[in-house]
Formats: structure tokens, sequence, C-alpha cells
């Protein structure tokens, strides 16, 4: 059984439900949906800047995807909210509860207030909604996640249409498609997300603000992103700043186990993916992250941040090397081309603090709290699988009308 957790007022359960129904009918399989919403506290640290960086986020992705996104109203009609979960939770146990619970989806997030007024006049079981939601919570907490939007099937979580590749991967590593051919829809997804980077920088370009990385150490994601955005950044010839801030857990912001779980395993799939070594992992959290980051602003001086951030990268998720150690941060900076001596002395200092937290709040203020936020002027994305995404912005950018890949 493949078990879907969607949540009304997520803009990402809404984009994911568009396909749903193909899942369903391409793959024999039993899709069981439910009404549930995304656990609080720590597993959203910052939750009012998520709440909007999710509305403009899934709009980019709307567009690339081809869904209609806000396009009935510019906002959700979150007068009706309230309502419209009583309205689907009343339905549930009945054959048209999956119906009623992505119709709703729908109007909520082209913005039909009309629809939304419709949909929530003479609902005669007011508040059942919070018990449902509470039952699918439960079933979530003891399956293993805590987010909307997410998919479960056989112990593994599929985060969003994002992720929604692995799953179909999956089902058809196991031969239960009803059809031989790709479902158009479901095949369009993954096809979206490809780019092609340009053979030569174009001229455009050079009018393009830096692009700045604000990453971590101890994010596995950062690790991932860092080596295909300096990849980007070349492909442009864009100016590169990096920035790196401290990991959450230093800046006051608490990682459940459930959370760091999935994060981990999802980014072992993601490595895998990308031809990247990961899984033999050393935790820098503490003296470790203070450490790669007073060698980094050495590193910097000696014009070779990059190639630091990258063998910090692989020694911390890759090799398990120890950097809290002499003898492990030797071996990095070793490879790094870094004088030891110096090296000592960096990491004796404490002048990597304000530029550390110069960068927090340069990251703060852009719109994003976590890792890895690249920016390119007021434009921003976060996550390391938003890397199309910038690449779309930044083809947009440079064109000319005359192609930009000569």
């Amino acid at each position: 059984m493949v078990s879907a957790f969607l949540q009304l007022d997520d803009p990402y359960s809404y984009l994911l439900a568009c396909y749903l129904p193909s899942l369903a009918a391409h793959y024999d399989i039993e899709l069981r949906l439910y009404l549930s919403e995304a656990r609080g506290g720590g597993y959203q640290p910052a939750p009012e800047m998520l709440a909007e960086y999710a509305v403009d986020d899934c709009r980019q992705l709307a567009r690339e995807l081809g869904v209609p996104f806000l396009d009935v109203g510019a906002t959700p009609p979150v007068e009706h909210r309230l309502p419209m979960l009583d309205a689907i939770a009343a339905c549930r146990g009945k054959d048209n509860f999956d119906d009623e619970l992505t119709q709703a989806l729908s109007v909520f997030w082209r913005g039909d207030a009309e629809a939304a007024s419709r949909r929530s006049r003479g609902v005669e079981s007011a508040g059942v909604a919070a018990a449902v939601i509470g039952d699918s919570q439960k079933r979530q907490e003891r399956l293993g996640h805590y987010n909307s939007a997410a998919l479960h099937y056989g112990g593994e979580w599929y985060w969003g249409v994002d992720r929604l590749h692995y799953l179909l991967s999956r089902l058809d590593a196991l031969d239960v498609a009803r059809a031989e051919a790709a479902d158009p829809k479901l095949a369009a997804v993954q096809q979206a997300m490809q780019y092609t980077l340009p053979v030569a920088p174009p001229a455009a370009a050079k009018e393009l603000p830096p692009l700045e990385v604000f990453f971590s150490f101890r994010s596995p994601y950062s690790y991932l992103a860092l080596s295909r955005t300096f990849e980007i950044a070349d492909a442009f010839g864009l100016e590169l700043i990096l920035r790196p801030v401290l990991p959450m857990v230093m800046r006051g912001m608490q990682v459940p186990r459930a959370k760091l779980l999935y994060i981990v395993a999802d980014a072992a799939r993601e490595a895998e993916r990308l031809g990247i070594a990961f899984g033999k992992i050393a935790d820098p959290v503490g003296a470790g992250a203070e450490r790669c980051l007073a060698v980094f602003q050495y590193a910097q001086s000696e014009k070779r941040g990059r190639d630091f951030v990258l063998n910090a990268g692989d020694a911390i998720w890759a090799q398990a090397i120890d950097i809290v150690t002499d003898d492990g941060m030797r071996k990095v900076t070793g490879k790094t081309g870094l004088f030891w001596p110096d090296v000592k002395e960096a990491m004796a200092g404490d002048e990597w603090r304000a530029p550390t937290e110069a960068n927090r709040d340069a990251m703060m203020a852009s719109g994003s709290w976590g890792v890895p936020t690249i920016r390119l002027g007021e434009f921003f994305v976060w996550g390391q699988d938003r890397d199309w995404l910038l690449v779309r912005h930044i083809e947009e950018s440079c064109d000319t009308g005359d192609g930009i890949l000569v």
C-alpha cells in the first residue's frame, strides 16, 4: 500500500496530489490518502518563513511543471480553511474521500474563493477535522515521518514531487505497471527537472550579480550541492561567493531524531543518484564545525576556499575523518595545499565568528533560514534539489532572444 499524507494549506501537498490519480491509474497498487498536517516545533524551526517561502517555491515549481497555481485568485482562501477541513474530514471512510481531499486542495491552491465558499457551506460536522488529522499524524509518526506532502511505501519515504521519481523507479522494478509505456504526466515531472549547462558562458551573464552560496559543514545537503553549484557558476561565468554559517543546532534550532534520520537516508539516495561518495560520516557538530569555519577563512585568503569546502565535505560525509582532531584536519588541509602552522593559528583565533554571523544575518534577511541557500541578486532557492530552478532563472536572465548555448 502507498500512503499519501496531505495537508490542505500546504502547497507541496497540492502539487503532489496533482499526480496521485496518474500514480493510481498507472500502477497496480492500493493508494490511501490521509488528511494530515506537518508536525511543528523542532520539525519546523521557522514556520512563518517556511509558509512564505513554500508559496513562492511552489509557484515556480508549478510554472515549470505546467500545473495551475493561484490562477483564480492571488492568494489561497484561508478564511475558508477550517470549514473545508471539516467537510473533508466528514467524508473519512466514504468512497468519495479521496476525491474530496484532492478537489479541496485544488480549490484552495488555485485561489478559488468562490468554490471554497461553496464547499464550506452547510458543514454539519464542525470540529471533526482535528480528530481525523490527529489520527493521521499518529499513523505517520508510527511509520517514522513528520511532514506533509509525504508518500510512504514499504518502509521508505518520498517527500513531494521532488522524490516521486524514486517511488516510480521502485514500482517499475516490481513490475506492477498496468502498461508498458510510461505515463506521460508522471514522466514529465522528472523531465522538467533536467537541465543542460551552456558550453560557453553567455555574454549576458556578465551583467548578473554574484552567485552566493550559504552552506553548513554539518549539512549533508550542502555537501551534495556544492560541486554542482560550482559547475553552474563556472558554466555561466558567474562570480561565486561562499558564505558558510553555523549548523542549525549551533544556532539554537533543534533537529528532532526522526527528521535527522530522514535527512541522512534521503541524502544517501540523492548522493547515489548524483554519483557522489557518501555514507561514512563523522559528525562535525560543535568544535568540528568551528574549526572548519576558522580554516575556511584562512583558505579563502589563500584562494583555496573552494578546494577546502569540497575536501572537508568529502572527509566528513564520505570518509568519516574526524576533523575535530589535528590528525583529521591535517589530512583535509594537506589535500587542500594549506600550510599546517598557519592552519593551527587560524583555528586558535576567532576571526571567523563575525563574518559567519554576518552570513547568517544575510541569509535570514533574504527569506531563508536553512542551508543550502543559493542567492542571485533578489532571487534565491533553498535546497540542493533546486539546482534546476536556479539554472532556469539564470537562463531566463541571460535570454536575449539569440540563444545562450554558444
